[in-house]
């Protein structure tokens, strides 16, 4: 297995799909250079990181009596507190995240990091932890951005980072019943790989694939690109291990029981705060042996709404979709160098649509069934509208599904504030959050002479509804960019929750979502959350700074 890649500390990664691709002037088309500038009114300027050197990390505070402790469990090259394994281990990938670190603050880098190889040293680890007092915080990819590994503890604690690494392999694969079991540290790359050579697939595709880990896509139920076709992740869990500082839980009997409620759903999306997972048990799929890729547009955003809705209400969404909004669009095309690119956008114009929304399809599977599928999904989009520009442009879609977060990196570098967020709503609200969390944004980052860019699509479809995932550009406040976020983020969210939208779909609550969770789940919902957390944590020691609000 090739060897993999790692997250820089300062940002997403050293170099995108493309390594030549060194810089902005790189990265974008002048066309997309002047775009930006004109729609933001912002002028390129150099605001690099600091050194790495000069970034502030105070001194470990972990006790020795609990360093010993943990070495005694773990072994000592297994227990590490020198400087570099605890900057990367210092908070996710947020823009917050990013901005302080490249700032040169890490104060929310953990005391130690600990690697246990084993669910029962991983158990062994909770119950010290909870008898010395130490905060731990479950650390997979290191790819959240809602503030997921904070490890803020009210009582101020030292923590430690627990990094699952070393429990990143396949441990079985059942081919009859379709099921493999796999440790939480392993990676998407990683998965597929492994099961590639039996023929087979997982499927789950986020657009942190390339770093982020099985663990960590339980514990925030995350979502890929292929969700709509193959399932969201926690559809995907058939049964899963939880070490908890009170013992371990065995959770989901496969294919199903009707044994009282589901356990196995209360530690999907925990976060952290119930234990640690430390194995699951994936239900896979055969690897596709047909997959098409293909763009349509449509000469509205609520035309492509209306035209997405029918296709789920007659179950014929395809496995993957991805409706971009006018402006979301437009910045999609000028980014597309080349004269194959100026060709399409002559074409879109031609034929009425060059403020169109751009809708990229993908099909997976055996080729009768794609072809079947494809082609009545085809004739209820050219009813609605649609007009289809090719498979060239689902494959470059497909080409660059990974980009987004090497980009950002050479964005933040240019002065730039980029970041983004996401709900969801049922098809009857999509359309009113969608304008309401617009308005919020447009509202609060505008200042003098300048206004964000605010950029949207849909994907991830259900019979009642689909996801919501917004981006957003704006020229950074450089005297104080966190609160510049922080107050457009508060009304972005105050707006969607109000517009019938959840508070999340897939990047989970974390620290930066907790706030609103009991506009989410109600007051009682909080209370029974804390009172699990209370009988399998009682100390409060697993990741305290995330899902339960204050």
């Amino acid at each position: 297995m090739a060897e993999q890649p790692e997250l820089t500390i300062q940002g997403w990664g050293p170099t995108g799909p493309d390594p030549s691709d060194g810089d902005l002037d790189g990265s974008l088309p002048r066309a997309a250079r002047r775009h930006l500038a004109r729609e933001l009114g912002w002028t390129p300027r150099p605001t690099p990181s600091v050194p790495i050197a000069e970034i502030r990390l105070a001194p470990s505070r972990l006790p020795e009596e609990a360093r010993t402790r943990l070495v005694g469990l773990l072994g000592e090259d297994n227990v590490r507190t020198d400087r570099e394994s605890r900057l990367r281990r210092a908070g996710g990938k947020s823009y917050l995240d990013l901005l302080r670190r490249r700032e040169g603050d890490a104060s929310d880098a953990p005391d130690a990091v600990a690697l246990p190889g084993t669910t029962e040293e991983t158990a062994a680890l909770l119950t010290a932890c909870s008898e010395l007092g130490v905060v731990v915080v479950p650390f997979g990819g290191g790819t959240s951005v809602v503030g997921g590994l904070a490890g803020v503890d009210p009582d101020d604690r030292p923590s430690v980072a627990v990094d699952l690494s070393r429990m990143s392999s396949v441990q079985a694969l059942d081919v009859p019943s379709s099921l493999v079991t796999v440790g939480p540290g392993m990676r998407g790359p990683a998965l597929e790989e492994a099961l590639g050579a039996e023929g087979l697939t997982f499927g789950h595709l986020p657009q942190s694939w390339e770093f982020a880990t099985v663990g960590g896509y339980a514990a925030t139920r995350s979502a890929g690109q292929n969700s709509t076709g193959v399932g969201r992740f926690d559809e995907l869990v058939a049964g899963l291990t939880l070490a908890t500082p009170s013992g371990v839980l065995e959770l989901g009997h496969p294919p199903a029981s009707a044994a009282g409620p589901d356990l196995l759903g209360l530690a999907l999306g925990s976060e952290g705060t119930l234990g640690i997972i430390t194995e699951l048990k994936l239900r896979v799929r055969p690897k596709p042996m047909a997959c098409t890729y293909e763009g349509w547009s449509f000469r509205s955003w609520a035309a492509g709404l209306a035209a997405l809705q029918r296709l789920a209400r007659y179950e014929l969404l395809p496995d993957i979709v991805r409706l971009s909004d006018a402006d979301e669009t437009r910045a999609n095309l000028l980014m597309a160098a080349g004269t194959g690119a100026r060709a399409l956008r002559g074409t879109l114009r031609a034929r009425g649509h060059a403020e169109g929304c751009l809708l990229i399809l993908g099909w997976e599977g055996v080729p009768a069934v794609v072809r079947a599928r494809r082609k009545t999904a085809s004739t209820l989009l050219k009813e609605d509208g649609a007009i289809r520009v090719g498979r060239k442009v689902g494959e470059s879609w497909k080409s660059h599904r990974f980009a987004a977060p090497y980009l950002r990196d050479k964005l933040l570098d240019a002065g730039l504030l980029v970041e983004t967020l996401e709900t969801a709503a049922t098809w009857a609200a999509l359309p009113t959050v969608y304008d309401a969390v617009r308005r919020a944004l447009r509202e609060s980052l505008a200042r003098a002479g300048r206004r964000p860019l605010i950029m949207s699509h849909v994907s991830h479809g259900y019979p009642t509804g689909a996801s919501l995932y917004v981006t957003v550009l704006a020229d950074r406040d450089d005297a104080l960019p966190i609160q510049q976020w922080l107050s457009a983020k508060r009304a972005a969210t105050d707006a969607l929750l109000g517009a019938g939208g959840t508070l999340t779909h897939h990047h989970a609550v974390g620290a930066d979502h907790r706030p609103w969770m009991e506009r989410e789940v109600g007051p009682l919902g909080v209370e029974v959350l804390r009172a699990v957390k209370q009988r399998l944590d009682p100390q409060g020691i697993c990741n305290p700074g995330v899902l339960l609000p204050d």
